[in-house]
């Protein structure tokens, strides 16, 4: 089959798909069938408002751009990179191959059943920058929104909280499947993505650099990783030279945990608004008082980051159900066969027992009830990320679902390449004296969580 066939089929399962995706926007059509119910104790029973608001939250979390496209498209046109010049945009556009290849995923269930058979027979060309506009259009991208005019051309695109925060389950092919949301998405590459957009000066204006500057500092950060505080401190790198990106957290997992961020900066909704507002740039309205300190955030502070009030307001009326959606989301289980169940059961009685775990990561959150706030000298690292924050302290992470996300590495920037090495650590600084088949063990129990 041509090419042109393809594109054709493509654009008429797009014409189909878009047609679902306004009744699932009205309600007509949405599903919530993988949504967990909400608990008892928030006085939820099948069908009331509480339900809802998951549902409503579930649609926002996976689709809603929040007006960015006026930054991401309009702005920076990172759109006509990725459509690249046959398809009226600019350089040589992004195929579905290199796409995949920086970590974004295609939610196979927006894929027509035509079109999954072309691409499981090869038909399809994932080489072709055309196609990826043809899974733009069909609303298939996690996380990027392609928006479109009358006559089908790519005007521009927005990104969604889905983009970091979900991924897929490689059920039809890697990078290609089922979304999972909440679940931190550890092969994207958002400098590298955002290095594509013909239009840098924005980054370039708020910064005081030039673009091979901002270029150079998205490079750093690699796959998994991004620093929401570059724009407010404009601490690019750290002082040894490392990059100072964090690694993506996952979403799922997040009720009764009272902090959220690597650095507790704030709670759930507090992080939502705030990257809705000041990271992907949507229209909204963001408030927090500590990023006027010129001093600790002279970027923030120049720009009037601790007050944006964008006018129509797109975030704060979503806040509500987005957090209820959130919440909703447990931490996953692992696999059957993933860890030694035995090596795990004894790991159980190390975690809670000698390695003294269990004195913040407190079962069955796995973190602490209340302040789950510690100062960098209380873990034994250095205090860069802490300081960065106005907590100046490093939150106790929750645990449930580590087996999810071992890319690019353990705590807020990665640092540690896998659980043995976290449990070395702490087995150094705590003095702990653990036998090597008590940390075995204990690396068993934390990939069963």
């Amino acid at each position: 089959m041509k090419l042109t066939r393809i594109t054709y089929c493509l654009v008429l399962a797009g014409i189909a798909t878009a047609s679902a995706v306004m009744l699932a926007f009205s309600g007509a059509a949405y599903s919530n069938s993988d949504a967990r119910p909400a608990s008892p104790g928030m006085g939820a029973t099948p069908g009331s408002d509480i339900q809802k608001q998951i549902a409503d939250g579930r649609q926002i979390f996976r689709f809603d751009t929040f007006g960015d496209e006026a930054f991401w498209g309009d702005t920076l046109r990172l759109h006509q990179a990725i459509a690249g010049q046959n398809n009226g945009g600019v350089g040589p556009g992004v195929s579905p191959k290199t796409a995949l290849a920086v970590g974004l995923k295609v939610d196979a269930e927006a894929l027509p059943a035509e079109l999954q058979q072309q691409i499981s027979q090869g038909k399809v060309n994932l080489d072709d920058p055309t196609t990826t506009v043809a899974l733009l259009r069909l609303d298939a991208v996690v996380g990027v929104k392609g928006l479109f005019d009358s006559s089908g051309n790519l005007r521009s695109m927005g990104v969604q909280c889905a983009l970091c925060h979900s991924t897929v389950d490689d059920s039809f092919a890697p990078g290609i499947g089922k979304r999972l949301d909440g679940w931190a998405n550890r092969d994207l590459d958002i400098g590298k993505i955002i290095s594509l957009a013909p239009n840098l000066r924005p980054y370039t204006d708020l910064l005081g650099v030039d673009e091979a500057t901002v270029k150079k500092v998205l490079a750093s950060w690699g796959p998994g990783r991004f620093d929401a505080l570059l724009d407010k401190d404009g601490k690019a790198f750290r002082p040894d030279g490392g990059q100072a990106g964090t690694v993506i957290p996952p979403a799922f997992g997040l009720a009764g945990v009272n902090l959220h961020t690597w650095t507790g900066m704030g709670s759930v909704p507090y992080w939502n608004a705030y990257v809705a507002v000041t990271e992907m740039h949507g229209s909204g309205t963001f408030f927090d008082e500590r990023l006027n300190n010129a001093a600790r955030y002279p970027v923030a502070a120049r720009a009037g980051t601790g007050n944006v009030r964008n006018t129509p307001d797109l975030v704060t009326e979503k806040l509500p159900a987005l957090h209820a959606y959130q919440l909703s989301l447990a931490a996953p289980k692992p696999p059957q066969g993933s860890f030694d169940a035995a090596a795990a059961a004894r790991g159980q009685q190390v975690f809670s027992g000698r390695a003294k775990c269990a004195t913040c990561h407190v079962p069955p959150l796995y973190t602490e009830p209340g302040d789950n706030l510690h100062t960098a000298t209380e873990i034994g690292i250095d205090a860069f990320q802490a300081e960065r924050s106005p907590t100046e302290k490093y939150r106790t992470a929750p645990l449930a679902g580590l087996w999810t996300h071992q890319k690019p590495g353990f705590y807020h920037d990665g640092r540690f390449g896998t659980l043995l090495d976290v449990v070395e650590h702490y087995n150094r600084v705590k003095q702990l004296a653990l036998t090597d088949q008590e940390k075995r063990d204990l690396v068993e129990f934390l990939k069963s969580l």
